[in-house]
């Protein structure tokens, strides 16, 4: 043991996850690790203050919690079922359990992630498990009730348990099939904090933080092309949180951005993360979104904007996922780089689309170009039709002044 004092709060906060991902395994029970963790930890406060922090505290902790849990399950009686856990070595070392560490965080994400859970499930599991989040936080993120939400993950490791599905990292063939449905859960993770769905604020900054730390976490455990791609992406939008919102909660479009409040650092990472992203083969969906941020990120004013690139590239993203929504933003390039009609007849092409008809953003970007194009009655009537879908409560503000002000203007 050392003598050197060291905040068990700031060991909790950096290593919890690592210790709980352990500890499924070593228990082989979501609810039993978690147990054993948080008394790993209470054992912790109490001892090293007299003891001396150990040597290697994360060993000590996945230790302190592989007995706590062993002695939940002789109290349970339960001992045949959990006998191949009851025989454990003396000593854990860190140098011995660092790579299982880190494969035990992949397992935990993966196993989080599993394509035989519900999405919803996977999301509020992830936020539970791999952020730490508390259940009301996650709760109150996915704008759910407490008790809504704690049923869902209780569900969910049910299913775990009595679906045996494994808490393991995928061979390399399967990894790489299952790894886009990690990435996906991470993104809308992200999504929902940068751009929340619901409510009256346009930014959870911890969502879309933990959503970052996750993939960053990933990029060490497994680093990949695709993992580049979404940690670029991410980190190049959330460049933009602090200029999204006025000071009083309203949305600024981040053409009347002030581009000052934009957060270099982050520009800066997201360009190193493209870079390495952009020199893996093939490029994925999300490089190619990171380099349409990218471009955006390094236009000094929305004038000097390289729109012909930006249409480019959603013609490559299209190719590769031909989704409604990737043609609703390459219409709106295309209308920046030619003119609002050109932009409006591609719009026109997609408004038979069941689920574009339904998105208010269609709308909004509709109204937007008859603005731009001066045709006041089809703007009004599309900002209306934007306004009866939108939920968010500073996106409806937003649409309602822009109503307004066409109004005025007859």
């Amino acid at each position: 043991m050392t003598n050197d004092r060291f905040p068990i709060g700031q060991i909790y906060q950096q290593h919890s996850r690592q210790v709980l991902a352990t500890l499924i395994r070593l228990l082989g029970d979501f609810e039993l690790a978690e147990e054993a963790m948080q008394e790993a930890f209470a054992s912790a406060i109490r001892q090293w203050p007299k003891d001396g922090m150990p040597d290697y505290p994360v060993a000590w902790l996945i230790r302190a919690g592989q007995r706590k849990g062993i002695d939940h399950i002789r109290r349970r009686q339960t001992v045949q079922r959990y006998a191949h856990l009851i025989s454990v070595d003396e000593e854990i070392s860190l140098a011995a359990v660092e790579q299982d560490i880190q494969d035990d965080q992949l397992r935990l994400l993966f196993t989080c992630c599993h394509p035989g859970l519900a999405l919803d499930a996977r999301i509020a599991l992830t936020l539970r498990e791999m952020c730490g989040l508390t259940t009301e936080q996650v709760a109150n993120a996915l704008l759910q009730k407490p008790v809504t939400l704690a049923q869902r993950i209780v569900r969910a490791k049910k299913k775990i348990r009595e679906s045996g599905i494994p808490y393991e990292v995928p061979e390399a063939r399967e990894r790489l099939a299952r790894l886009p449905g990690v990435l996906r859960v991470i993104y809308l993770v992200f999504n929902e904090g940068y751009s929340c769905s619901d409510g009256d604020s346009v930014v959870d900054i911890s969502l879309s933080t933990e959503a970052i730390r996750l993939a960053e976490v990933l990029a060490r455990l497994l680093p990949e092309g695709e993992v580049f791609g979404l940690l670029a992406l991410m980190r190049l939008q959330d460049s933009r949180r602090f200029a999204r919102q006025d000071r009083y909660g309203e949305l600024i479009t981040l053409e009347d951005q002030d581009r000052s409040m934009w957060d270099q650092d982050s520009i800066r990472q997201g360009l190193q993360w493209l870079e390495l992203a952009l020199a893996s083969t093939p490029t994925d969906p999300y490089t190619l979104q990171a380099s349409i941020a990218a471009v955006h990120a390094q236009a000094t004013c929305a004038d000097t904007t390289d729109w012909s690139r930006i249409v480019r590239l959603y013609e490559a993203l299209y190719h590769q996922q031909p989704s409604p929504v990737i043609a609703l933003n390459h219409a709106v390039a295309v209308a920046m780089r030619d003119t609002p009609a050109a932009g409006l007849q591609l719009l026109d092409e997609l408004a038979n689309i069941r689920e574009i008809r339904n998105y208010h953003l269609f709308h909004a970007a509709r109204a937007d170009l008859y603005r731009r194009a001066g045709n006041i009655n089809d703007a009004s009537a599309a900002y209306q039709r934007a306004l009866a879908l939108a939920t968010q409560g500073p996106e409806r503000r937003f649409l309602e002044r822009r109503l307004n002000t066409l109004t005025s203007t007859r």
